[in-house]
C-alpha cells in the first residue's frame, strides 16, 4: 500500500491536464520489467532464507521493510527531480528488498493446500492479463469517465488502507480476521488494484512528461506488486476457510 500518497498526487496533477507524456508509459515499461525481475530474484532469496535459516528470516524481514520504506521515499524524491543516475540503483535495490519482503506470503502460498506453485503462477498470470486489459481500457477512457474512475479507485484504496491498518492492529492483540472477512478484504483489494491498473494508463500520461519515466515506472510497479499480493491473499483465504 505504499503507493497511496503517489497515487493521490498523480490524481491532483492529472486534473485539468491534457496528455503531456504520450510515450511515458512505453519508456517506463523496460524499467517496470527489470524491477519485476529483480523482485523475483529477491523473493527467491527470501525463500532460500526461510527454508535454510528460518531463525534469521523475521529479523531480516523487519530490517528489509524499514529499509524498503526509506528507499521508497528517497527514490521517489530523487526520481521526481529527474536525477535518473541516482534513482536507478536506488529503485533496483528497492525492487530486491520488495521481493525479499514478498517471500513470506509466497512461502505461505506454497505451503497452502490448493494454492502452491500453481497459485503463485496464477497470480503472476493475473497481473499480466490485467496489464493487457488495463492498457486497452485506460488508454481509451474519456476525460469524464477517467476522472470518475480515478476518484472512485482513490477513495477505495484509502478505505482499504484503513481496513488493513485495523486488521494489523487486531492481529497485534491476538485477534485474527475471520476467514470470510479475509476473503472479502482480499477480493476487494484485487478489484481495487485492477482498477488502479486501468487508472495508471489514464493518469500517468497526464502527469509525467516522456522523460519522467522513472516515477511512472515506480507507480506501475507498485500497482502490480500490490495486485499480485492481493490475488495471493485471496487464493490463500479461499483455500483456508474454517
Amino acid at each position: 500500500m505504499s503507493n497511496t500518497s503517489n497515487f493521490r498526487q498523480a490524481i491532483r496533477d492529472a486534473k485539468s491536464q491534457s496528455i503531456i507524456g504520450s510515450n511515458v508509459i512505453a519508456n517506463a515499461l523496460p524499467l517496470l520489467g527489470g524491477g519485476l525481475v529483480l523482485t523475483a530474484v529477491g523473493t527467491f532469496g527470501g525463500l532460500q532464507v526461510i527454508t535454510n535459516n528460518p531463525q534469521i528470516f523475521m529479523p531480516t524481514f523487519i530490517g528489509a521493510v524499514i529499509l524498503e520504506l526509506i528507499l521508497f521515499f528517497v527514490a521517489s524524491n530523487v526520481a521526481q527531480k529527474g536525477n535518473n543516475g541516482v534513482a536507478l540503483p536506488l529503485l533496483a535495490t528497492y525492487s530486491l528488498l520488495s521481493g525479499y519482503t514478498l517471500s513470506g506470503i509466497v512461502f505461505l502460498a506454497l505451503q497452502t493446500q490448493g494454492v502452491g506453485i500453481n497459485g503463485v503462477g496464477f497470480a503472476a498470470l493475473g497481473c499480466g492479463v490485467t496489464f493487457i486489459a488495463a492498457r486497452s481500457i485506460g488508454s481509451n477512457l474519456s476525460e469524464k469517465n477517467g476522472m470518475a474512475l480515478t476518484k472512485t479507485v482513490q477513495l477505495g484504496l484509502i478505505a482499504l488502507f484503513v481496513v488493513l491498518i485495523g486488521q494489523l492492529l487486531l492481529r497485534v492483540f491476538g485477534i485474527y480476521t475471520p476467514s470470510f472477512l479475509e476473503v472479502a478484504i482480499s477480493g476487494i483489494g484485487v478489484l481495487l488494484f485492477v482498477g488502479a491498473a486501468v487508472v495508471d494508463f489514464f493518469v500517468l500520461p497526464r502527469t509525467y512528461r516522456d522523460d519522467q519515466y522513472i516515477p511512472a515506472a515506480l507507480s506501475m510497479y507498485l500497482t502490480y506488486i500490490n495486485l499480485f499480493v492481493f490475488i495471493l491473499r485471496f487464493l490463500i483465504a479461499i483455500n483456508s476457510r474454517d
